[in-house]
Formats: structure tokens, C-alpha cells, sequence
């Protein structure tokens, strides 16, 4: 433990624009003065805390002193300014995104048009609710108005913010370095990996679906959903391989266009049969939507605040199904699986809007499945974190995350559809298995970590409780927790987990003794494109399924799909749920 104090003066400049709207360079009138900052003391193992020549202080201090959205009059004003949530960026200081093959600058800007005019958005009471229908079960009736709306979309000016290239540029943005943090210049706004990933998106889907509504002149209209976790809905959706429509795009992989979608993909054809595959598919959905996330954390991603670096680590959907979809449908002809396989392209496909509208339906469904009190963060930097996006109307808007936890409040339902992943539970290979105690695998103490994935490797980690009453179980979730992933984020990265698994069918995740998934999505940020997330995977229902709640060890069987993979190590903790 250290202590620090300091006092220092700060530069803090108030900006007002000039320009008309759409503009790219306003005129910007500056206006400085000074505000003092004080440093509070820090513990020096918190690794989240920014540093300087004068030792660990607090982020929210730090904010205090750079102006943009703080100022002294908010510090007066308003107690949240305290906080540390992340803030809209600053569109006047967007730069070009970096290129996912090269590593230089793209050769187009995905910086949205600049206006001198931003509003607090404020849902509006829905007059009625929008539609959201799964893709495979539209009418004719919707598929004509669906690709008329996106028709009109692309024939908006270029410098239109709600046209389709701009539209998809908003994922280039907010996803490849375009965005600095406020009042962090060297730190990127990255909302994958982390606890945003769920209400970016929600928002953003929110308003491409508003624009394309008014297009048409029909409040109802909703984009559908690709139901992939649906064994009716696990092809691309047949609206969407009309060559002659609107919403088709060339560029997917040319031998998936019919075949069943494989979510544990990995970068690669399996080889499994379509029953396997559909087996497999249901048991990856039961992981990461019941058995993985007795904790928020594990289902939503983790914390990520103004001041932190990117990919603090996603949560059990992003990096399994999600993940698996995009690559799955990018098409390998491209350098980088352009357009779903990557995120600076993704929003270029309308397959992308259908797919992440399922995953939006995904956190309604958990949410759901959390009881008449759904589960949310109640942390305000989660709350309070906001974005900008421009409506159907072409206005700027900053919007909040805590304006995302009611999708009917939204304006929007969805069609039901048959959930058969929810009885899905797997069973064991072999019951009442002690394979840990008799396999020889070294104990995690025992490896030298950073450990290379670059084979199948078995380790025998130990459990700090065995033999849990089921009180304790309903306090604490058992999780194996493996830290420091240190993977390259340009590329394609997967491995598989397994726990106590003697038969080393690494192909066949319909059984118990599979546990979960890492897998990312190629993109690029500012700074290394090495990161180090960490996961955490749900132990108690799998450990009660196998029959070996008495044991004190488990044999974890980590199996490299793709990519380079190193970790930093392996432990069981307790979290509460």
C-alpha cells in the first residue's frame, strides 16, 4: 500500500461549434481555464488505475482535470460527475479507423458526419410496437417492404448519416480505433469484450430500425431475427440469398449459404453430421445462456470504465455463438473474412442487423429466465455509460445504457418462437468419472505459466471447496477461471475447455464434460494488438452432472482451434450470485 497527494493545475477547455450540420471540419472556438486537481491514494495492486511520473492515482480525478463532458460546473452541479463511466466520443476528434489486414490507416473514414447540434435522447412513449419477426417465417409482404426500406437507405446522399454505407461505418468506428476515450488519448472506445457489448448494440439496432421504419412510412416495422438457436432457423435466412435483393451481399462464404450453422465454429468445416452439429449447437446454446452465467458478469462481460484498456474480458454469448456467427458467415475469399467475419466490415451485410438482432433477443431471454426481477448491473458506470448515434430524424443524439434494460419500453417485440435449447441440460460421457485423481496431468502449480496453446493440454486444478451444501451453491458459483489470455486481436482466436473428459471427443459438445468457449472476432485498436481478457466458466451444475462434487481436483483439457493462444493461468474461485 502506498499513499499519495498531490495538487496540480489543469488546462480545461469549453469548445462551441460553428458549423452547419454534416459539416466534417467546424469551426471551433476555444476557451481555457484553469481547475485544480488532487490525487487520492491508490492501492498499488489495482492494475485498472492510470498512472504518471507521480505514481498511481484515481481515474475519476483524472477526469476531473480534462474537461470535455467534466467540468467544474458538473463537479457542483451534479454528484454523478464523480463517476467513471464511458463517455460519447468526441466526433470532432475522430480519425481514421486501422486497417484489420495491414495495420496502417483504411483507405476510407468511417467518421460519421459532424453537426453543432447534440440532444439528450429521450425515449418516446411507443404509440405502438414494433415487430420483430424470425427471418425464416416473414411473408412476401415483409420481404418486399424490408428491401424497399434498405433500397431507400442506400440511395440516401453519401453524407447522410442514416445512409446504409454510414450506417454500417458506425460499427467501423466504435470498434476499430476511430474513438478516443474522453480525455484519454492514447485509449480507444472499444464496446466489444466487455460489459457494453449488450446495450451498443441494442441502441444501435435501435435506431437503424427506426430509419428504415420511417423510410417506409410504417411505425410497426421491426428487423427480423436470425434464429440460429432454433434447429428451423440454423441456415442463413433464404431472404436474405435473393441475388437480386436489397439486402444481399456477395461476399459470404460461398459453401454456407444452405448448410446448417455450426456455433462452435472454428474457422473450418468439422466434418460432423448435420445431427451432430444440431446437437452440438443446442448444448453450446444451454452453456451460455444457463449453465455459464449464475453471475452477471459471465453472461454480460466485464466492467470496463473510462481510463481502462480494451478487452477487460467478454461475456459467454459474445464469445461463443456471437463470435462463431460472424466468422462462420465471412467470406474467406477476402483477406479478412470481409464482410460479417470481422468488424470494420460487418455492417457493410444485412445479415449482420438479423444476427445481432438474435443476440439482442438473447439478452431479453436471460433476462427473462432471471425471474420477475431480471438481473442487472446497478453499477452507475455501467448505467451512465452513453454513446452518440443520429436517428431517423438525422439528429445527433446521446444516448444512455440505462435506457436499454426494457426492449418493450423500446418500442419493440418480438415474434415467439419455440426455445428448445432451454431443455437442453447434457449429459456426461461417464458418470461418477474420477478421472482428475487417476489421469497424471500435471496440478496448475506445478506448469509454468504463460503457457503456449499451441497442443492439447490436460491440468489438473485444484478446488479450494468440495462437497458444497446446496445453500452455499444457491450464494456462490463455482468458476474456473482462466486469466490472462494473451491473443492477437487482428486474427481469428478459439480454444475449447473440457473438464474431466476421458474420452477426448473434442468434436462432440453435446455433453457435459464440454464447458465453454474463447473465441474473438478479428478486429484492431490503438496501441499492441496483443490483449489479455480473462473468462470465467460455470463449474457447480456441470460438477453435479459428472458426479464428482466430493472431489478436489478437476482435469481441465484446454484444445486449440485457431489461432495463437497463451495463458497466464488457471484457478476455481466462488462468486456470488
Amino acid at each position: 500500500m502506498s499513499s499519495l497527494s498531490c495538487s496540480w493545475a489543469v488546462p480545461v477547455v469549453t469548445t462551441t461549434t460553428s458549423s452547419p450540420p454534416f459539416s466534417r471540419k467546424p469551426s471551433i472556438a476555444k476557451r481555457t481555464q484553469r481547475f485544480h486537481v488532487s490525487c487520492n491514494a491508490t492501492n498499488d495492486d489495482d492494475q485498472n488505475a492510470p498512472t504518471s511520473s507521480l505514481g498511481k492515482f484515481e481515474r475519476r480525478n483524472l477526469l476531473l482535470g480534462l474537461g470535455g463532458v467534466y467540468s467544474a460546473t458538473q463537479l457542483t452541479s451534479n454528484p454523478q460527475a464523480l463517476a467513471a463511466p464511458i463517455q460519447p466520443p468526441d466526433l470532432s476528434k475522430c480519425g481514421p479507423a486501422t486497417n484489420l489486414n495491414t495495420g496502417q490507416q483504411l483507405d476510407y473514414n468511417c467518421c460519421p458526419p459532424l453537426t453543432n447540434r447534440i440532444i439528450d435522447y429521450q425515449l418516446p412513449k411507443p404509440a405502438v410496437m414494433r415487430f420483430r419477426p424470425a427471418a425464416h417465417l416473414v411473408t412476401r409482404e415483409y420481404i418486399a417492404k424490408y428491401n424497399k426500406a434498405v433500397e431507400l437507405m442506400k440511395a440516401l446522399p453519401a453524407d447522410d448519416p442514416r445512409n446504409y454505407t454510414q450506417q454500417a461505418n458506425i460499427h467501423c468506428a466504435y470498434c476499430n480505433g476511430a474513438y478516443d476515450q474522453v480525455g484519454f488519448q492514447d485509449l480507444d472506445i472499444q464496446v466489444h469484450n466487455c460489459w457494453l457489448f449488450f446495450p451498443f448494440h441494442r441502441w444501435y439496432l435501435y435506431f437503424y430500425e427506426r430509419i428504415l421504419g420511417k423510410l417506409i412510412g410504417d411505425p410497426t416495422f421491426g428487423l427480423p431475427f436470425w434464429n440460429w438457436d432454433n434447429p428451423k432457423g440454423m441456415t442463413i435466412p433464404p431472404i436474405f440469398n435473393d441475388t437480386k435483393a436489397a439486402i444481399y451481399d456477395e461476399k459470404r462464404n460461398q459453401n454456407h449459404l444452405t448448410s446448417i450453422i455450426d456455433l462452435g465454429y472454428n474457422g473450418k468445416d468439422s466434418g460432423n453430421t448435420p445431427l451432430q452439429t444440431v446437437a452440438n449447437n443446442l448444448n453450446i446454446m444451454y452453456s451460455e445462456m444457463i449453465r455459464n452465467v449464475k453471475v452477471i458478469e459471465d453472461f454480460m462481460g466485464q466492467p470496463y470504465r473510462a481510463g481502462d484498456a480494451v478487452n477487460p474480458g467478454p461475456g459467454t454469448s459474445e464469445r461463443g455463438s456471437h463470435t462463431a456467427v460472424h466468422v462462420w458467415g465471412g467470406d474467406p475469399r477476402q483477406p479478412s473474412g470481409e464482410n460479417l467475419g470481422n468488424f470494420y466490415s460487418a455492417g457493410r451485410d444485412s445479415l449482420f442487423y438479423s444476427h445481432h438482432v438474435n443476440v439482442d433477443r438473447m439478452w431479453k431471454i436471460w433476462r427473462e429466465l432471471r425471474g420477475t426481477k431480471p438481473k442487472d448491473f446497478n453499477d452507475k458506470d455501467w448505467l451512465n455509460a452513453s454513446f452518440l448515434f443520429y436517428d431517423e430524424n438525422a439528429q445527433l443524439v446521446r444516448v444512455k445504457v440505462s435506457d436499454t434494460l426494457s426492449h418493450e419500453k423500446m418500442g419493440y417485440v418480438f415474434q415467439q418462437v419455440d426455445i428448445p435449447w432451454l431443455k437442453s441440460r447434457p449429459q456426461a460421457r461417464v458418470q461418477k468419472s474420477k478421472v482428475a485423481t487417476t489421469s497424471g496431468a500435471p496440478t496448475a502449480a506445478k506448469v509454468k505459466f504463460p503457457l503456449t496453446l499451441d497442443k492439447i493440454v490436460k491440468i489438473l486444478v485444484p478446488r479450494p471447496k468440495k462437497s458444497r451444501k446446496q445453500t452455499d451453491k444457491d450464494k456462490e458459483e463455482e468458476l474456473l477461471v482462466i486469466e490472462k489470455i494473451e491473443v492477437d486481436t487482428t486474427k481469428f482466436v478459439k480454444f475449447d475447455v473440457f473438464v474431466n473428459d476421458e474420452d477426448d471427443k473434442i468434436d462432440e459438445l453435446d455433453k457435459s464434460e464440454y464447458v465453454g468457449t474463447f473465441a474473438q472476432v478479428p478486429h484492431r485498436h490503438k496501441g499492441p494488438v496483443k490483449v489479455k481478457p480473462s473468462i470465467r466458466l460455470g463449474l457447480t451444475e456441470l460438477l453435479e452432472d459428472l458426479d464428482v462434487e466430493d472431489d478436489d481436483s478437476i482435469l481441465v483439457t484446454l484444445v486449440p482451434r485457431a489461432g495463437d493462444v497463451t495463458i497466464g493461468g488457471i484457478k476455481i474461485i466462488y462468486a456470488s450470485t
